[in-house]
This record gives C-alpha cells, sequence and structure tokens, in this order.
C-alpha cells in the first residue's frame, strides 16, 4: 500500500534528502534511559532491508530517548519482535476508511464514498489517486475492517493496533496545501464534499426526516454535518471492541485539534473511546510557528478532559534544526501532552532532542 504520507511528502517536501534535520543531527545519544513519566512514539514503514543488528542498534536509542512505541506502517514480525526485545511496544498502524487495493476496489466499487457532485472514490479519487474513501455507513464495509483489524490484533508480536484516516476525505485542505493543488478552499467545495451515496441518504433522512437532496445548501446544514460524524465514531465503535476482545489498545492518529478535525475532515475524535489519540500537530502544513503545538495541544487535552491521554504527532521536516524539535517537543507536554509521536527522519539529533526535552520539562515541574 502507498506510504500513508506520500500526499503530505509529495505535496511540502518534495526533493527533500534524507538528512532533515541539520545542527544536532550528529550528537551521540546519552545510554542512561530518562526516568520520565512520558511516553513516546514513533511512526515508520518498516524496511525489509534492515538487518537484526541495525534493529537491535535502533531500537535500543528509541529507547533511551524515551520512545515506548512504534507504530509500524506495514505487517513485519522481524521489526515488531526487535522492537519488543528493546522493551518498546510494537503496534500495527493500520488505513481504515482511505482503502485502495485493486482487489476491493475490483470487487466492492459500490463501498465507495460518493460526492456532493455525485462522483464515487472508486472511479473519481480526489486530489490524487490513492484516495479511495469508504463509505462509513455501510455494514459491509465495517464487517470488512473488522476483520481486517482482528487479522492484525490476534498476532502475538503485534500489541496494539493504530487507526490511520479514520475519517471522511478533506473537504478542506491544510492551507500550506492549497498552491500546490492549485485550490482556494474558503468554503466546502462540493467535489471534495463526501458522502452522498444512497445508504448515507436514507441513513440521514430515517434518522432526521430530511432528504439531503432538497437542502439547498448541504455544507451549511448542522444535522447533517453532526450525521457524519456519527457515521465516523461508530465505525470507532466497531473497532474498538475489536480490540477489546483481544484486550490489546487502540490509538489513533487524528487532525490536529478538535476544531479543525470537525471543519476539514468531519473527524469527532473528542467523542472516541480509545486508549490514546496522536494529533497531527504538523504546524508547517497550517503555516503556523512552533508555538502553536503547544496551543493545539491544549485545546485537544482541555476536550478531552482526562478521557485518555493525548500525543502530540510531530512532522520533523517541519522544524528548520534539532533546536526547534526541542522546543516542539517542551511546548507540547508543557501543555498536557503525555508525548509526542514523531514522524520523518528519526536522527540521533532528534532523538536527543526528545531526550532533552522530557527531563527539561520534568524539572520544571
Amino acid at each position: 500500500m502507498t506510504s500513508r504520507r506520500n500526499f503530505v511528502k509529495n505535496s511540502v517536501v518534495a526533493g527533500l534528502s534524507a538528512s532533515l534535520l541539520p545542527g544536532m543531527a550528529a550528537a551521540a545519544v546519552p545510554a542512561a534511559a530518562p526516568k520520565t513519566r512520558w511516553k513516546h512514539w514513533v511512526w515508520t514503514n518498516p524496511d525489509a532491508k534492515d538487518t537484526e543488528q541495525q534493529l537491535a542498534e535502533r531500537y535500543r536509542k528509541y529507547y533511551e530517548a524515551g520512545v515506548r512505541g512504534i507504530f509500524f506502517e506495514a505487517d513485519s514480525e522481524k521489526h515488531c519482535r526487535a522492537a519488543k526485545a528493546q522493551k518498546l511496544e510494537a503496534h500495527r498502524w493500520i488505513w481504515t476508511m482511505n482503502r485502495g487495493e485493486k482487489s476491493l476496489l475490483q470487487a466492492h466499487p459500490e463501498w465507495y464514498a460518493v460526492s456532493r457532485t455525485g462522483k464515487s472514490c472508486a472511479t473519481h479519487p480526489p486530489y490524487v489517486d490513492y484516495y479511495r474513501w469508504l463509505c462509513p455507513s455501510r455494514e459491509e464495509v465495517k464487517k470488512y475492517l473488522e476483520d481486517d483489524y482482528a487479522a492484525a490484533l490476534k498476532k502475538d508480536y503485534v500489541d496494539g493496533v493504530h487507526l490511520d484516516y479514520v475519517r471522511f476525505c478533506d473537504v478542506i485542505l491544510p492551507v500550506n496545501l492549497w498552491d500546490t493543488y492549485k485550490i482556494v478552499q474558503t468554503s466546502e467545495l462540493p467535489e471534495y464534499d463526501f458522502c452522498y451515496c444512497s445508504v448515507c441518504k436514507a441513513a440521514y433522512k430515517a434518522e432526521h426526516g430530511i432528504d439531503i437532496d432538497t437542502v439547498q445548501y448541504p455544507e451549511a446544514s448542522p444535522s447533517w454535518r453532526l450525521f457524519r460524524y456519527q457515521r465516523v465514531n461508530r465505525v470507532v465503535e466497531r473497532l474498538t471492541k475489536v480490540a477489546q476482545q483481544y484486550k490489546k489498545p487502540i490509538t489513533a492518529a487524528v487532525f490536529p485539534t478538535p476544531d479543525i478535525a470537525h471543519r476539514n475532515v468531519k473527524q469527532d475524535w473528542v467523542n472516541w473511546n480509545i486508549s490514546g489519540v496522536c494529533p497531527m500537530i504538523y504546524h508547517g502544513f497550517y503555516k503556523e510557528n512552533v508555538a502553536w503545538i503547544g496551543q493545539a495541544v491544549a485545546e485537544g487535552v482541555q476536550a478531552l478532559k482526562g478521557k485518555f491521554p493525548l500525543y502530540a504527532g510531530l512532522y520533523l521536516p517541519d522544524f528548520k534544526n534539532d533546536k526547534e524539535v526541542q522546543q516542539g517537543i517542551e511546548n507540547a507536554l508543557r501543555n498536557g501532552a503525555a508525548g509526542v509521536s514523531l514522524f520523518g527522519d528519526v536522527s540521533d539529533g532528534a532523538l536527543l532532542a526528545l531526550k532533552t526535552a522530557s527531563a527539561q520539562v520534568t524539572t520544571a515541574q
């Protein structure tokens, strides 16, 4: 499957070398494991070419810097067991509503979400070719996802599952991507507004007594908006029950704040009942500075009211150097994050920034 971040990589960081973090990139990571209450994570796509020795060294460094779990985008027993051998949790990171498997597209094109213009993601994917969104109202879709997550959870080397793309298609992209796609999205454009399939329309009419096709401005309808939040919420409820059956945690990568999640992708993560959430607080995508990371964390923590932990998702290419990485982590922890989750080049410099920031905030508290 296409890498989970290709959309944003191709849009924002095309041409960047693997050495994304200058300054402290060559710094050695101290050996002593930090004694803090923080739980940090790393998002990664396992490389089959990695050797056992490389993995042991890499994951040892992760643990020593304060990382306690890894979200693996592909199923790799080798990588999971290597992580567990270094006292790290190994979680399977799986796409949820965005599913473009050729076999699924060919077998069930009717399962895919339909835009307000009447075009299906099965034949007219928005933005990029791999944006193939399933309809969350369909029972067959929910059963398919339950089986898929159960297949991962039953493996003894998998400690938990991590939901991704658990939402509708972006009706509004982060502002930094508008130029890339030659779009101005100051309003909800019909071709990016989902889902208007027959199943969604019938369910909405049954619940609210309204035919959405008769509403002049459906994008402005509070009940239609709430209906779609609840469609995704019910998918999460079903997957949470599957995780509970296996007595394993379930977390999710989500949009950076409750407000942005609601507005941009019809995602209502505050009302989920999961084990933890990783808001993708990618400040560069929203043309914000590093201080915004703390603001976004504070908004999420306040909305959750202690329901489950929030781990701030940080996109390492957004930072100018490792000093900024440290500042971003400190901003997150000081505003109530239970840890951070890193995506990008997790260099020695980034690990040192992680360890230093955790120690600084712990000492200050």
